[in-house]
């Protein structure tokens, strides 16, 4: 269990709940009014069956389109508009150390009563956010439920953490280039498949050159998101990786979103 894991745990007591940052909160009734600012939780809460408690969204929010369209946005993950969220007067807040920046946090605290903090840094950490925000919202049955389905998918994925290990390039942005560091949630379910990320040393996410990792690399991996890479940027980079690397498209949420596109991912 990692220290996110222990952080994010369910009180004893069954009273209150500790987020990623050490806070306790306490167990939220029925009549939460819930504010998501993180698109992979916001699908999350929904999968525990929480979307009609759900207020407020970012505009990055979008899964499941069925059920997040009637939900108010109020802005991105970095630019949320505070006036409008304030008007909606929620009652708890879900934010996220990566996603969220702390400023945010620091003005959310002066009008919402309950700001939960999250942050998980590998995959195991999404069996600890089910349960923490199962516990926190009455849904331990969903969580347990979501926990279940996530166990079974590592399971069988376990077979190819000793397959050949491959050096891998993951590609989030263009001009300038940048790639996921090797301390992040995509360089953890990356290495279940026993690919290791090369860039970044201890920076998570680092500004790189990208014709120094030619040779260097076996793979290179240009993300959907957050900059939207298509077959065009493929070509752009094998013209640079001309030694047989292969370049390719994948899909971002697959292996970004925790929560519970982390079981499909």
């Amino acid at each position: 269990m990692t220290a996110v894991a222990q952080a994010l745990r369910v009180e004893q007591d069954g009273q209150t709940v500790r987020d990623a940052i050490g806070v306790l909160h306490p167990v939220a009734d029925s009549t939460a009014r819930i504010a998501c600012l993180v698109p992979s939780i916001s699908e999350l809460l929904c999968d525990l069956g929480l979307a009609s408690q759900l207020v407020a969204r970012t505009g990055f929010c979008i899964h499941p389109k069925e059920l997040v369209r009637e939900i108010p946005k109020v802005g991105g993950t970095k630019d949320v508009n505070i006036e409008k969220l304030r008007s909606i007067r929620p009652s708890h807040a879900i934010v996220n150390i990566d996603e969220n920046r702390e400023a945010l946090y620091q003005e959310l605290c002066e009008f919402v009563p309950t700001v939960f903090v999250t942050h998980p840094i590998s995959p195991q950490d999404n069996v600890a956010l089910f349960r923490s925000l199962g516990a926190l919202f009455a849904r331990q049955k969903e969580a347990e439920n979501l926990t279940r389905l996530f166990v079974e998918q590592s399971d069988r994925i376990a077979k190819y953490a000793n397959i050949s290990k491959q050096n891998v390039l993951y590609l989030i942005w263009k001009d300038p280039w940048m790639a996921v560091g090797q301390n992040t949630y995509i360089a953890e379910m990356l290495k279940l498949i026993n690919h290791q990320v090369v860039a970044g040393g201890n920076e998570r996410y680092p500004e790189i050159e990208l014709d120094k990792f030619s040779g260097r690399v076996e793979q290179v991996y240009l993300s959907s998101e957050p900059y939207a890479f298509r077959d065009k940027h493929v070509a752009e980079v094998q013209e640079i990786f001309s030694d047989g690397t292969k370049v390719s498209l994948v899909d971002g949420e697959m292996l970004s979103w925790y929560g519970s596109r982390a079981i499909a991912g």
